[in-house]
C-alpha cells in the first residue's frame, strides 16, 4: 500500500492509466513470415513432401522441421497469417494423378504466371 501512495503523490492519476501494451510481443519477424507464405505458396511435392496439397497442420508440422531454420507457430496463428496474406487452403478433393507426363512443367508454368499477376484469375476452361 506504501508503494501505491508514493506511486500517486509522484505521479497523480495518471498511475492509475495500466498502459497496455497491446498484446503478446511478435514471436515471428518480418522474414519468417515471408518465409512462411512463400513456403504455404509452393507446393509440396517441390519441397520434399509426400502429397499434393498443404492444410494447416501438414504446413505446421512441416515449418517446424526445416533444417536449418525452424518456424515455431500454431494452427490458428498461421490461419491468421496466410488470410492477412490473401493464401486460402481449400478442402482437398480426392482425385487421380494426371497421366500427363508434361504436367509438373505445367504447373510450374501456372505458378510463375499466378506470381507475375496476382490480380488475375485462371481458368481450367479457357
Amino acid at each position: 500500500m506504501h508503494d501505491v501512495i508514493h506511486r500517486f503523490n509522484e505521479l497523480g492519476l495518471a498511475c492509475l492509466d495500466p498502459r497496455w501494451a497491446g498484446g503478446s510481443p511478435r514471436l515471428l519477424s518480418r522474414d519468417d513470415e515471408d518465409f512462411v507464405v512463400q513456403t504455404a505458396t509452393t507446393r509440396p511435392t517441390k519441397l520434399g513432401q509426400p502429397f499434393t496439397r498443404w492444410s494447416l497442420r501438414k504446413l505446421v508440422a512441416y515449418l517446424r522441421k526445416v533444417h536449418g531454420r525452424v518456424i515455431l507457430i500454431g494452427r490458428e496463428t498461421l490461419r491468421g497469417l496466410l488470410a492477412r496474406c490473401g493464401v486460402t487452403f481449400q478442402r482437398t478433393k480426392t482425385r487421380k494423378e494426371s497421366p500427363d507426363p508434361d504436367r509438373e512443367t505445367k504447373l510450374d508454368r501456372i505458378e510463375e504466371v499466378r506470381h507475375r499477376f496476382p490480380d488475375r484469375g485462371l481458368s481450367a476452361y479457357t
